[in-house]
């Protein structure tokens, strides 16, 4: 790492209207005096630039004696001293700004940019100086003390040089040090850490969670700089390894916080409840590998969506099947999907939150790609490696605290994860498993989850004794909604590579304990559920076994309800039925489950997805069920409506479908298909619940 590296502290946005400044001198002068009032009011810091903080709002404390003067007096302003007010407008806006950043922001990344912010009040002192050097004060009635004072403070901030703590300086070097250790592999000393750790009032675990959450808003904001931000991004990351690392060797992993309920990790892939600026991001809204918001979403061929950056790691790895359903990939092609891109971006606008637009993913790509040092790398091996440790030796309490922090930092990046497996975590974790503390168990299974999402850990985990029993056990009796959940997420996410999904449906609980919670479950649960079963499905003895399990009238359920309908959940429902349609069994289900009238009301009302599965459901149920079932379809009155609307603006695979259901329909009229009577046998449910009519002409 290059010591002597200083980037520039990223200034916040000023709101349009801080440049404008009034135009009356009544108005201009209390607007300046309002402003001088707002910033004695700010906070001096207490960590990094007091010294600066502190001269800089006694030198406006001096000028709003003179913006007083002239709101209070009657006497008009000449020109040149309204141009300076103008001037001194902005720079107390800035000014304001600036100091809010000293309070707000990162404390560590604040100490890192010492220099960089001692430039930013000295260059906020010069303007006031250089607004000084042609105010009209003679032409002003103000009084001699009020004139002395002013001429003052022009001379001593006409002195003034740049203002580095020489404290803050060594504390910068010393965590400047202690990077390049972790950069040799070399385990820094605790009293240095302590010291860094003391000056900055960052005294417990909960300031160190703060830390972090400052260090990465800062690296969203950094990704808004046009230029130069690889650098800045690599300095933010190692620091936020640091101060994770610090966390647990400092501060212990025995005061897990009472806020663990407001960070659960739950739904169809692992994930924060809050995302950016504390909003709860959408599920769809996040890209499946990275659990990140997507700026760039992309289709692949399985029809699948991803965030472009990711996706295109993924298949430069060597990878060619979908990393959510585990379907081999036809080609690499990645179309735009612009319709989920518009979601996305309204959604941020609607929360404030930062939105970089599809041009400029290019320059995300670049800055993923160098977001991991090595300092940071070996950092997080020493955490995961101190984690470990604790987990091997603790106490039962300890060890929930453990499977927290563990849980946490498998939350973030795929290098995390990787360390976390590497350091011994996953055997340690599965025994967690049966404890019959429920946060216990729930940090467990959860932490396995987020480990899950890396590729190479699905293995170490499928292959650690008895972790899939364990994980069933949870999803079958575990002491929470959270914990049954997460297992489920737990089994999709490990389904998702082909030989796990025979592995998986062996096991006799699993597939029908994965039902239950369709049956029971939260809508959040019910999602989880459905996505498992549709990994497991695919692998054709499963299908059988989701059938028998007696999926299909959950999953019909869920079809007919305008609240799954709005949260995709219906749309996932139908890619399950979708694929057991392939089956004659799962067809009969179906068709006993009478489905037929709502797949006919999707074809207008789903998403394009949801109308190719709705298409291919039904035109497999007329090719096997005969006259019977192909009478029930006509009787409703919106098909032909709904497939031409297919034919002229679905899908190509909904198109093809749309198609050969006509072509069907015209075989049947010339040749009225003989009725199948194996199928209509174990019908007799769907052929009472429907009245057979003269096909319609």
């Amino acid at each position: 790492m290059a010591q002597a590296s200083i980037f520039p502290v990223r200034k916040r946005r000023l709101s349009i209207g801080a440049f404008i400044p009034p135009v009356s001198r009544i108005a201009m002068a209390s607007a300046l005096v309002f402003l001088a009032q707002e910033i004695s009011r700010c906070l001096k810091p207490r960590v990094c630039q007091r010294r600066n903080a502190t001269v800089m709002m006694r030198r406006i404390k001096v000028l709003s004696v003179l913006f007083e003067v002239v709101r209070d007096s009657g006497q008009p302003m000449p020109p040149s001293a309204m141009l300076c007010f103008n001037e001194l407008y902005i720079t107390l806006q800035r000014t304001k700004v600036l100091l809010q950043e000293c309070n707000d922001g990162s404390k560590v990344w604040l100490l890192m940019q010492a220099e960089s912010m001692a430039y930013q009040f000295h260059e906020l002192t010069q303007e006031i100086v250089t607004a000084l050097d042609v105010f009209p004060l003679k032409l002003l009635d103000i009084s001699e003390d009020v004139r002395e004072q002013l001429e003052l403070l022009h001379r001593q901030a006409k002195r003034s040089k740049v203002s580095v703590d020489p404290l803050e300086d060594e504390l910068r070097k010393d965590v400047i040090s202690v990077l390049d250790e972790f950069e040799r592999k070399v385990t820094p000393d605790s009293a240095k850490l302590q010291k860094i750790f003391e000056h900055l009032e960052i005294r417990n675990g909960k300031d160190c969670r703060n830390e972090v959450r400052l260090l990465e808003e800062e690296i969203g904001n950094q990704c808004n700089n046009p230029t130069g931000i690889d650098g800045p991004v690599s300095l933010l990351n190692s620091l936020i390894s640091l101060i994770r690392y610090c966390k647990c060797v400092l501060f212990g992993v025995t005061d897990m916080e009472s806020d663990t309920d407001k960070n659960k990790t739950t739904g169809s892939n692992p994930k924060p409840e809050n995302g950016e600026d504390g909003y709860a991001i959408p599920d769809d809204f996040r890209c499946p590998i990275s659990l990140d918001l997507m700026r760039d979403p992309v289709i692949v061929s399985t029809g699948q969506t991803y965030d472009r950056f990711s996706i295109t790691r993924w298949i430069d790895e060597g990878h060619s099947t979908c990393p959510k359903s585990g379907q081999g990939l036809l080609h690499n092609n990645l179309i735009p999907n612009y319709a989920l891109r518009n979601l996305i971006q309204h959604w941020c606008e609607s929360h404030g939150v930062p939105f970089d637009k599809p041009e400029k993913s290019n320059r995300n790509a670049s800055l993923e790609s160098v977001a991991t040092t090595r300092a940071a790398l070996e950092a997080t091996k020493l955490t995961a490696a101190f984690l470990v440790e604790k987990l091997c030796s603790g106490t039962a309490e300890v060890k929930k605290q453990v499977a927290y922090e563990l849980r946490l930092l498998a939350k973030c990046g795929m290098d995390n994860r990787a360390c976390i497996a590497e350091a011994g975590a996953v055997p340690l974790l599965i025994p967690l498993l049966s404890s019959e503390d429920a946060k216990t168990q729930e940090n467990a299974v959860t932490a396995l989850l987020n480990l899950s999402i890396y590729p190479n850990n699905k293995k170490v985990i499928l292959e650690a004794t008895e972790s899939i029993d364990s994980i069933i056990n949870v999803l079958k009796a575990g002491r929470s909604i959270e914990a049954k959940e997460n297992a489920a997420a737990t089994i999709f996410s490990l389904s998702a590579v082909n030989d796990h999904k025979k592995i998986i449906g062996e096991k006799p609980d699993a597939i029908p304990a994965l039902v239950e919670l369709l049956r029971t479950g939260t809508p959040r649960g019910k999602r989880d559920a459905v996505s498992a079963l549709f990994n497991l499905a695919i692998f054709k003895d499963n299908a059988l076994r989701v059938v028998e399990a007696g999926a299909v009238p959950f999953l019909v359920k869920l079809l007919g309800d305008d609240e799954q309908e709005r949260t995709g959940l219906s749309d996932d429902a139908l890619a399950v039925l979708a694929v057991l349609g392939g089956q004659r069994h799962g067809l009969i289900a179906i068709s006993q489950a009478s489905a037929i009238p709502i797949l006919v009301g999707l074809l207008r009302s789903a998403s394009p997805k949801g109308k190719e599965n709705s298409i291919a459901v039904l035109l497999a149920l007329c090719k096997n069920g005969g006259s019977l079932v192909i009478n029930s379809v006509l009787r409703l009155p919106s098909l032909v409506p709904s497939l031409y609307a297919l034919l002229t603006s679905g899908t190509p695979r909904a198109k093809r479908k749309a198609t050969s259901f006509f072509k069907m329909l015209q075989r049947w009229e010339y040749s009225r298909l003989p009725i199948d009577d194996s199928f209509t046998t174990y019908s007799a449910h769907s052929r009472i619940a429907i009245t057979a009519t003269a096909p319609l002409r």
